[in-house]
């Protein structure tokens, strides 16, 4: 499919009612309001396809810049292609979803996660975290640099609730996934969790809700997923 025939669909897909949420989510136009649902719709007659997911990307659309990662090849794409990315993700929803989840299942995951958490923008600082989260999900344990983990896990316990609103979100997070996917920091996440308690983010006028870290690792836990792997980090 060509640039201009995705596009067209995307449009046709488009749900008055869908766009209407995703702003009220935080998303900005230019978008058409296209269901994941659908997206996913597209992706099966796509397939991969490393250039069209780079040309959309450049649009700036929304369902476009989701729909990009989601056929990117994580083979194919480069460090410079990700970290464009990264800059010209505004939403959340593309930053801590679409470019964390692509960049973490390439070959720079761990180490592009690490620069972009020291960044002072809050959407790229995020954008480290939920791809950290990402890569310990999918990352067998024996590959990880569990001393590393350990003091990120540090970090977050001393300044999660001093960080920008998305950052605390997603550091929020990267303690479940290191408490769910790594076996050996499961004693540690859980007490980092404890430490750290509720964590407040602004979810706008949504009914979105931030998960309380050590319930959602015990839950796990309980129900015998502990250290289990994901195949990839897209969903």
């Amino acid at each position: 499919m060509t640039l201009a025939q995705v596009m067209t669909d995307l449009q046709t897909m488009a749900s008055p009612q869908t766009k209407k949420v995703f702003l009220n989510h935080g998303a900005k136009e230019p978008l058409f309001g296209v269901k994941v649902g659908d997206l996913k719709k597209l992706v099966k007659k796509i397939k991969k396809n490393h250039e069209l997911s780079l040309k959309l990307f450049d649009t700036g659309n929304m369902d476009a810049m989701y729909l990009a990662a989601l056929i990117a090849d994580e083979k194919q794409i480069t460090r410079k292609q990700l970290q464009g990315w990264a800059k010209k993700a505004e939403w959340y929803m593309i930053s801590e979803y679409s470019v964390a989840w692509i960049a973490s299942e390439s070959r720079y995951g761990w180490e592009l996660g690490l620069d972009w958490i020291e960044a002072k923008e809050e959407n790229v600082a995020s954008t480290g975290w939920a791809t950290l989260s990402n890569f310990v999900s999918i990352t067998p344990d024996d590959q990880l640099d569990t001393q590393k983990l350990t003091q990120l896990l540090d970090r977050v316990k001393k300044q999660i609730h001093i960080q920008p609103n998305r950052v605390r979100y997603t550091m929020n997070g990267f303690v479940i996934s290191t408490g769910v996917h790594v076996a050996d920091l499961n004693k540690k996440s859980l007490e980092v969790a404890e430490k750290i308690g509720k964590v407040s983010v602004d979810v706008g006028g949504t009914a979105c809700k931030v998960p309380l870290a050590t319930d959602y690792i015990k839950k796990t836990v309980n129900a015998g997923r502990l250290g289990r792997k994901r195949k990839m980090a897209r969903c």
